[in-house]
């Protein structure tokens, strides 16, 4: 994504608005992180571990829970972190940060753990070049991302109302292969996943992304309320994507592991 796509502003006030909403809604989020996690090599044993775009501390939690070391959890919204200190019982350590401009001393990590927060990043490759920077050599980079393709029987649909975005854009998967391995790492592998989830109406999706904190925020989206007549045409408009199961929401996720050189290794 590019700086004139996202706020970076906009994206932290709408994630820790949602910080008391966000667990109960997050189960697409806590499988596309559990998948992540399980590509963890069985042999990493990481000392300084980071959560980058912790949330609500759920995968620090985790991460605490597998390797038996303190996580530090990061996060661009001020709300998630204290959602996360009063939810992680003696689980230390949270701080707002930038995934952009990491507060972190360079070759001081041994893991840096992301799952589904830096599709968020209006520059990825600076993301990447700040986990290069702060891992040790043999580091590991593992995060995921949401991929172009996302969302798009919403898309689709909105098209039958007006010519606005409304559904928050991601980046291809055409773009993302060449910043990864522009990156500096000395290994790296990307898989992508595609997750269906299934609604009986349109307003369960609608009121889950908002639950979330990833409704629409990218500009060029309407300002004030959405009329009922165009109300009636979306949902006109997303009926025809209905199955047996439901109406269905499409996601694309990149699961991506990268390995930072070890002196050994070019």
């Amino acid at each position: 994504m590019t700086e004139a796509v996202l706020d970076k502003r906009l994206i932290a006030q709408s994630f820790s608005r949602a910080a008391s909403t966000y667990d109960q809604a997050a189960a697409l989020q806590r499988q596309v992180g559990s998948n992540l996690l399980a590509r963890l090599a069985d042999g990493l044993a990481p000392r300084n571990i980071i959560d980058l775009g912790c949330g609500t501390g759920y995968f620090s939690r985790a991460l605490a829970s597998r390797y038996q070391q303190p996580v530090l959890g990061l996060d661009l919204a001020e709300g998630m972190l204290r959602h996360a200190r009063q939810h992680s019982g003696e689980q230390r350590g949270w701080a707002v940060a930038d995934a952009e401009a990491l507060p972190i001393a360079s070759a001081s990590q041994d893991l840096i753990f992301s799952s589904l927060a830096l599709q968020w990043c209006p520059q990825l490759q600076r993301a990447l070049a700040e986990a290069w920077r702060v891992l040790r050599p043999g580091g590991c980079l593992a995060f995921n991302t949401l991929l172009d393709g996302s969302l798009d029987e919403l898309r689709n649909a909105w098209r039958a109302v007006d010519d606005f975005v409304h559904v928050n854009r991601f980046m291809p998967l055409g773009e993302l292969q060449p910043l990864l391995a522009g990156a500096g790492f000395a290994r790296w592998q990307c898989e992508v996943e595609q997750h269906v989830l299934y609604y009986p109406r349109l307003g369960e999706l609608t009121h889950e992304l908002k639950a979330l904190g990833a409704h629409n925020l990218n500009p060029g989206r309407p300002d004030g309320l959405t009329g009922r007549e165009r109300l009636r045409t979306l949902t006109r408009a997303y009926e025809q994507f209905r199955g047996e199961q439901g109406l269905p929401a499409t996601w694309q996720v990149a699961q991506i592991i990268m390995i930072k050189a070890d002196g050994g290794e070019s």
